[in-house]
């Protein structure tokens, strides 16, 4: 099964100093066809304004990962981190038994734009913790580099989930495969620019459910940046 969904179709909400599309239900979207896919629960794509953010808030029992495609996000939380990614650099914060944060736009003029990614722990209760890496875009150049793993397999940040997450930039003739687990599915979202997956033309903005499908495919990119999940 391979079902799509266009950018166009989330739920959207613009605050004036934040423009987010959500993917799933999240705050006042609620769509009973789009809550979850396996583990991955969010990804909203949101512009923040410059000056502006996310003030100090709590969260449990939830991975969540940062990643950022513009301008500078700032991080402060109350195990006591504190930083500034931008592109190229992923954050996962595992809030467990909870965790109380802030981020901001990283400067006062430009705008921030990134992915928030929320995945549901393989078990409640955790430790909360915090990790950060910065991943190349040689390393990401015509390939799926893996960002995220449940055991922080080759250098990707460690979550709690029985999930890895890829991150690959597809252009021209460049083709990228992906042989899919026995038993697993995929959900691959388009972050920038255009890409073919398993012969469909997707866009920024867009998605594509993979269910009892061998292999990913992704080719004839226009400057793409994709994110493949692959899910239990």
């Amino acid at each position: 099964m391979l079902e799509i969904r266009r950018g166009n179709e989330r739920g959207h909400a613009n605050h004036g100093w934040l423009d987010s599309y959500h993917s799933f239900s999240f705050a006042d979207y609620h769509d009973p066809e789009h809550v979850h896919f396996g583990a991955l629960r969010v990804i909203n794509e949101d512009r923040v304004a410059g000056g502006q953010g996310f003030g100090t808030h709590g969260h449990r029992d939830m991975e969540i990962v940062s990643y950022v495609l513009e301008g500078a996000l700032a991080h402060r939380d109350s195990m006591g981190n504190g930083s500034t990614i931008r592109p190229g650099d992923v954050q996962r914060m595992s809030a467990g038994t909870g965790v109380r944060h802030s981020e901001f736009n990283g400067s006062p003029t430009d705008t921030a734009h990134f992915l928030q990614i929320w995945i549901i722990p393989d078990a409640p209760g955790g430790a909360p913790g915090y990790e950060e890496k910065r991943f190349d875009d040689a390393e990401k150049r015509g390939r799926l580099r893996v960002i995220a793993s449940p055991h922080g397999r080759d250098g990707a940040v460690k979550i709690g989930a029985d999930t890895e997450i890829y991150a690959g930039l597809v252009d021209g003739d460049e083709r990228v495969e992906f042989d899919v687990p026995a038993g697993r599915r995929v959900y691959v979202h388009v972050a920038r620019g255009a890409v073919s997956v398993n012969g469909e033309a997707l866009e920024a903005g867009d998605a594509a459910k993979l269910v009892d499908v061998p292999k990913v495919t992704l080719e004839r990119g226009a400057a793409a940046e994709v994110l493949l999940f692959d899910l239990g």
